[in-house]
């Protein structure tokens, strides 16, 4: 593992996008994405990722110049073809359709098929909630998880990330629907590292505690046959909004070859009434301070452990396998990807 400053990760990072073809504006989103994840803690969706997109527009299947078509089929449901385009790109642009639809109407959706991986979906659910508004994003992936009792991945990760506006810091929620996501089980792989016997099952429906192993095979829902449910819910509600691809034909999450199938739902609430949202924000507080089971520390909130994490990676720098910065650099110098 190799120290770097966050500044020389993200323009590196940024040129390597742009050798690749990816217009500058483009190019911040992805990264920044990509970065805030490092910053946070998350490496699972963070730049171990950016190889795989830019092989993906080498490949044809990524077009990082669209930002996607919208149309209107009703006065607050957006309909998104997102062109195979850069995932946080095109949900951007998608969410900045929404705020404005949604200070008029209350609550504005979008449904989104034909986009690339959006990432971390704490990232725009954070971004909406410092806006005023409160969201809820939902997205499927291949199937990756195996349902309770069984032992073949049947159903995506399907995670969602809720974020609403508190004082002193908006309230976020950001969670997978399966035990783990992909991205980490390819992240211990990438660092030859096992994983805990109860993460996943390998090919052959068999625990195991070979990441190599597990990507192969299939991730635990999380939260028993209460995860596998909810999961499920998440998957048939993005799939009929959106149109996408279900279950076992969802393609293009994790390889550099597929068009990417999958869904994206955004829901995005105006807040109607101020002084609720000043509520929240003490019972978040009431809550860190009510007593733990570990003295001298306070209880955390979805969000709160992330938020620490960065500020400490934004002043001391970011840690990424040296192999992996090699590779950016490479990008980043036009070396194909």
């Amino acid at each position: 593992m190799i120290r770097l400053a966050v500044n020389d990760i993200r323009q590196t990072s940024i040129t390597a996008l742009s050798r690749a073809g990816v217009p500058a504006p483009h190019a911040e989103t992805q990264v920044d994405l990509l970065l805030e994840a490092e910053l946070r803690g998350r490496p699972s969706h963070g730049l171990l990722r950016l190889p795989r997109v830019i092989e993906r527009i080498h490949n044809g299947v990524c077009d990082p110049v669209t930002q996607g078509r919208h149309e209107w089929r009703s006065s607050n449901f957006l309909d998104v073809d997102g062109g195979m385009g850069l995932g946080p790109v095109v949900a951007k642009a998608a969410l900045a359709a929404l705020a404005p639809r949604a200070k008029e109407t209350g609550i504005a959706i979008a449904a989104i098929r034909n986009n690339n991986h959006l990432g971390m979906l704490g990232w725009y659910a954070e971004a909406v909630a410092k806006a005023g508004q409160i969201a809820l994003l939902l997205t499927t992936s291949e199937a990756l998880v195996h349902p309770w009792g069984g032992r073949q991945a049947m159903l995506g990760t399907n995670p969602i990330a809720i974020g609403m506006p508190a004082d002193p810091g908006p309230f976020v929620l950001d969670m997978a629907t399966g035990l783990v996501s992909m991205g980490q089980i390819h992240d211990h792989a990438q660092r030859d590292e096992p994983i805990p016997v109860h993460w996943a099952l390998d090919a052959e429906g068999n625990p195991t505690t070979d990441a190599h192993a597990a990507k192969l095979g299939s991730i635990a829902p999380f939260g028993a046959a209460k995860g596998y449910a909810l999961g499920l819910a998440f998957e048939v509600l993005v799939t009929a909004l959106s149109g996408a691809a279900i279950g076992r034909d969802v393609k293009g999450t994790l390889d550099s070859t597929a068009i990417c199938n999958k869904g994206d739902v955004f829901i995005v609430i105006e807040a109607p009434m101020t002084e609720h949202l000043g509520m929240v924000g003490a019972y978040l507080e009431e809550l860190r301070h009510s007593p733990s089971a570990h003295p001298g520390e306070l209880i955390a909130v979805p969000g709160d452990r992330g938020r620490r994490i960065r500020a400490l990676s934004a002043e001391n720098g970011v840690t990424l396998p040296e192999a992996l910065w090699q590779t950016i650099n490479d990008l980043a110098k036009g070396a194909a990807a």
